[in-house]
């Protein structure tokens, strides 16, 4: 009854040289022991499941097990025999007195946990062999369609699959791991001078109230075209990594870091786009100047100066186009274990598409697809993840333009989903809108107003799972596309 695998090549009438992994002996073995203790499923049930055995008809009989013991029945022999009378494969081996059988031995009970253990390891290495075939033939495959990169994020996907199995065993933690971990995170806000337990945004205010950006969050950064959704992205990540440098720098390893090194998926804009806006915010030259090449030799040297320092920067951008959210979990984890990111950051969420299975054209679902799969993400690599999102066009319909929850595009799960929610806001930039011809009496007054809030944002903080909501004003510089803290006498933080 066991699979067989061949050489390369070789046909139907060549000898097999290879079974796959199996240990029929150890599935009846732990059967039998099921069926005599119904007590010992609890042991297992957590980690192994039916489709881990290698005879199908031994999944069966455990999936009977487990449906009989779920509903407080006794699951033995005799209550199973009903459920098998009628089954071919119990037929082919003597029938329903095949379960009397599997309890002939009492000595199984004692190494049930063990037998438990080496199935669940076999299924394992099944799994790898079926991933590995499936490379095989699609690597194999030369036709004009064939799309080597797809097939790789795809069997990079399928191996996190395998390593995922079974994993509900080792979720769950004592009272006593998960104040541990309480306890690390207080630590490494009280060495970082009481303000900072997470990921740092290099904004000192958004620190204090947030605490940085929590493992294992999905933040959603939101804002209308114009507002600097992006800018304040790439901020946030030039911050992060150069902590992670300083602090390495000084001797503090990185999962004691208050920096990172981040993946930033960028589906908008271009890698050297990128790269051209935090140069562009590091040397104090337009990004605009750089492009055009604008500059005199002082601050070309000062643009050559700042990218060379800059070379050992953790930050990694993947400008891929059209991603699905399966693609890009596969990259974040591919990135997690070769570079050990610490923040993931995606510009934008609405450029992203689902898997085209639960969707079925309907964008709303898809969203909450895209949504759900960012979520899990973070929790799987345990770091956070910062989401941009586009707003409604309802933001430009009311007279005060400051965005709310309900303005989240297509799909409510994506508040839902969210662990914190930013709203990025300009005043400036919709004052700009109104300003009045120069020789109309409103200009006077219209420049004082423009020049109080002139070069400021809104860090609007609308939800936060952890703590107060409120916003923080910061300083920008529309030159160069940059986001600083912003100090101003006598300001109190609206916080609530």
């Amino acid at each position: 009854m066991a699979e067989i695998l061949l050489h390369p090549g070789a046909g139907p009438a060549e000898t097999p040289v290879q079974q796959l992994p199996h240990n029929v002996e150890a599935e009846a073995a732990l059967l039998g022991a099921l069926l005599m203790d119904n007590r010992l499923v609890e042991d297992v049930q957590l980690k192994l499941r039916a489709d881990h055995f290698f005879e199908p008809l031994h999944g069966r009989i455990y999936d009977a097990v487990l449906r009989l013991t779920d509903r407080n029945m006794i699951a033995n022999p005799v209550t199973l025999k009903p459920l098998f009378e009628a089954d071919e494969a119990m037929r082919q081996v003597g029938g329903p007195s095949y379960l009397a059988q599997l309890t002939g031995s009492g000595a199984a009970l004692i190494a049930a946990r063990d037998f438990a253990s080496q199935i669940y390891d076999l299924a394992l290495l099944r799994s790898l062999v079926a991933v590995g075939r499936d490379l095989v033939t699609g690597a194999l495959d030369t036709s004009e369609d064939v799309k080597p990169l797809e097939q790789i994020e795809r069997a990079e996907t399928e191996l996190y699959k395998v390593a995922e199995q079974g994993g509900g065993e080792g979720k769950v933690k004592t009272f006593a791991d998960a104040s541990k971990e309480a306890l690390l995170i207080a630590e490494a806000a009280l060495n970082s001078g009481g303000a900072l337990s997470g990921i740092t945004t290099g904004f000192t205010e958004v620190n204090s109230r947030m605490g940085g950006m929590h493992r294992s969050d999905l933040i959603i950064l939101a804002g209308r075209p114009g507002m600097g959704k992006t800018s304040l992205a790439t901020n946030i990540a030039f911050n992060a990594a150069r902590r992670m440098l300083q602090d390495n720098a000084d001797g503090i390893v990185s999962e004691r870091s208050a920096g990172a090194a981040v993946a930033f998926f960028s589906l908008e804009m271009s890698a050297d786009q990128l790269a051209t806006r935090v140069l562009a915010e590091q040397s104090n030259i337009p990004g605009t100047q750089i492009r055009t090449g604008n500059m005199n030799i002082n601050e070309f040297r000062e643009f050559a100066r700042v990218a060379a320092e800059l070379n050992s920067l953790p930050l990694y951008i993947d400008d891929t186009p059209g991603l699905t959210i399966a693609a890009l979990r596969a990259r974040a984890r591919r990135l997690k274990r070769q570079k050990n990111i610490g923040l993931v950051i995606v510009d934008y969420l609405q450029l992203l598409s689902g898997t085209g299975k639960s969707s079925d054209g309907n964008r709303v679902q898809e969203i909450s697809e895209i949504s759900r799969g960012l979520k899990s993400l973070a929790k799987e690599l345990h770091v956070p993840v910062v989401a941009l999102s586009q707003l409604s066009r309802a933001v430009e319909q009311r007279e005060d333009k400051r965005p709310q929850l309900s303005d989240l595009r297509e799909s409510g799960s994506i508040e839902q989903d969210a662990d914190m929610v930013w709203f990025i806001y300009r005043g400036d930039y919709y004052l700009m809108a109104k300003q009045p011809p120069d020789d109309h009496p409103d200009l006077p007054s219209w420049q004082e107003e423009m020049a109080k809030i002139y070069g400021t944002a809104e860090l609007i903080i609308a939800k936060q799972r952890h703590g107060a909501t409120g916003k923080v004003k910061l300083k920008f510089d529309a030159r160069i596309t940059k986001f600083t803290d912003l100090v101003e006498e006598g300001h109190t933080p609206d916080f609530h």
